[in-house]
């Protein structure tokens, strides 16, 4: 057991250096690894096999809701991403340039994408030409570049895996109700399948995507206390679709513009499984969205009839959920030090007591509680106890993120909280930049997003005394 001892010492407290702990609990979990081109990530088999697990969820929601996979381009002509001045203004600082093929230069230089509304109103504009043409309800699975000047595995990097969603609609209203509906379903997805609990909400104009008219978030708050925004969704109005010149014929036989939404995801949420549910023994992964939900621990395998067993047990299980065995040469105590770094939820220890009793040991990630349970009951016991793992996480992450909200109504208030006390702030605010800017410089929180349907817990805004106009939730970001 010494070879596990030392493995599980090698991880940096949380509570020591939180930075630290994320970045061991990346490497020696092996879901990425730093390449030779600054800002940008190795994503490995284990972080990719999340991926597409995140993937495969998704992509089947947005296909019962009529969505589309397309794939566009990954270079931007100059031009193309001139046509809309918000839009190129919010993402200069954060493009790279392609200026040579081969040994010439290009006469027009290309964009790396940094997201794709451009290609798509490009392409939109020769496919769409009547109400008939409506909705386009496309997506895809891509990776871009954003050329980052402070980048961390998974949370910021210079390229980065996501999907794009990107619609258009013959009324606002369609779009608006499209907006909400991706949000509510990246929000179901990162509650049922991630055990995130999330704040649902509207972004400030400050904050809002650089050509939207209105942008919706889902903001997770992360075991240190920060908050990191998870998903979004925007409404775009038809300011896009006029920069493009996409245009159809409604049925009154008038021209219009249609109205455009765009939502995204990306491996940041990877990150966010990490910063939520994992400990200073590595990942915590739920079931739901683990590659592995169970290993298979053969103990003393070079008795004879164990191994055999074991993998009979493999074939069994592996009929009601992910299953793998560890049949190395390493010892049972490295293999269990290495099922609690991978997070995998569940593992199975079975040595030749356990077979003569026709018994084995099933033990939790999460809790590390044991269970002596009969091989004879392991369908019924294994899918239980998954499922209890799935619903203590997220209760457990729910009791975390509800527990850490506090109240506001004064500066003093709102600096003793930032100062004091990680988590999340609720406060008032007036609408005005300057007041959202005070936060910011004087307290030192940002603002993560306006919730639905909040009740006002003061009259005044926190800064200028004015009316208020909104409940802000604040806080420190990633």
């Amino acid at each position: 057991m010494a070879d596990n001892k030392k493995m599980v010492e090698d991880i940096t407290s949380r509570d020591v250096d939180f930075a630290q702990w994320y970045t061991d609990i990346v490497k020696k979990a092996e879901l990425a690894d730093y390449s030779s081109v600054r800002g940008c990530m190795i994503v490995r088999p284990y972080g990719y096999a999340i991926w597409e697990n995140i993937q495969k969820e998704l992509d089947r929601r947005f296909k019962e809701t009529g969505h589309e996979n397309v794939y566009m381009p990954m270079l931007i002509p100059e031009s193309l991403l001139q046509k809309e001045k918000d839009h190129v203004e919010g993402f200069a600082p954060e493009v790279a340039w392609v200026t040579h093929g081969g040994s010439e230069k290009l006469t027009e230089r290309l964009c790396v994408r940094p997201t794709s509304e451009t290609v798509f109103c490009d392409h939109y504009k020769d496919i769409i030409h009547s109400y008939r043409d409506l909705p386009k309800l496309y997506n895809q699975w891509c990776s871009v570049m954003r050329w980052e000047k402070t980048t961390r595995p998974f949370l910021r990097t210079a390229e980065f895996l996501w999907q794009e969603g990107h619609t258009m609609h013959a009324t606002a209203e369609e779009a608006i109700q499209e907006t909400e509906q991706m949000l509510n379903i990246y929000s179901s997805f990162a509650e049922e399948f991630l055990a995130i609990p999330v704040i649902k909400g509207k972004k400030t104009d400050k904050e809002k995507f650089a050509g939207a008219e209105a942008t919706y978030t889902m903001e997770a708050m992360m075991h240190d206390g920060k908050a990191l925004q998870s998903a979004t969704s925007h409404f775009f109005g038809d300011g896009f679709a006029k920069a493009f010149g996409v245009e159809f014929t409604d049925k009154d036989n008038t021209l219009k513009n249609p109205h455009e939404t765009s939502w995204g995801i990306s491996t940041r949420i990877i990150g966010g499984l990490i910063m939520v549910h994992g400990d200073d023994n590595g990942l915590v992964l739920p079931p739901m969205i683990a590659p592995t939900q169970l290993m298979v621990i053969p103990v003393m395998q070079h008795k004879e009839g164990v191994l055999d067993k074991a993998y009979e047990v493999l074939e069994s299980v592996n009929k009601y959920c992910r299953a793998k065995i560890d049949a190395s040469d390493k010892t049972p105590g490295w293999k269990f030090s290495e099922c609690e770094m991978k997070g995998i939820p569940l593992r199975l220890e079975l040595g030749p007591k356990d077979i003569e009793n026709n018994k084995c040991v099933l033990v939790r990630r999460d809790t590390r509680e044991k269970y002596f349970v009969a091989l004879d009951e392991l369908e019924t016991k294994i899918p239980e106890i998954l499922k209890d793992i799935q619903s203590s996480l997220y209760n457990k992450a729910k009791e975390s993120l509800y527990s850490r909200i506090y109240d506001a109504t004064t500066l003093e208030e709102a600096k003793d909280i930032a100062d004091n006390k990680p988590g999340f702030m609720r406060a008032m605010w007036c609408g005005e930049l300057e007041c959202e800017m005070k936060m910011k410089d004087e307290v030192g929180v940002t603002s993560r997003c306006m919730p639905f349907d909040a009740e006002p817990i003061s009259d005044t805004c926190i800064c200028c005394g004015k009316k208020a106009k909104s409940l802000v939730f604040w806080g420190k970001a990633y």
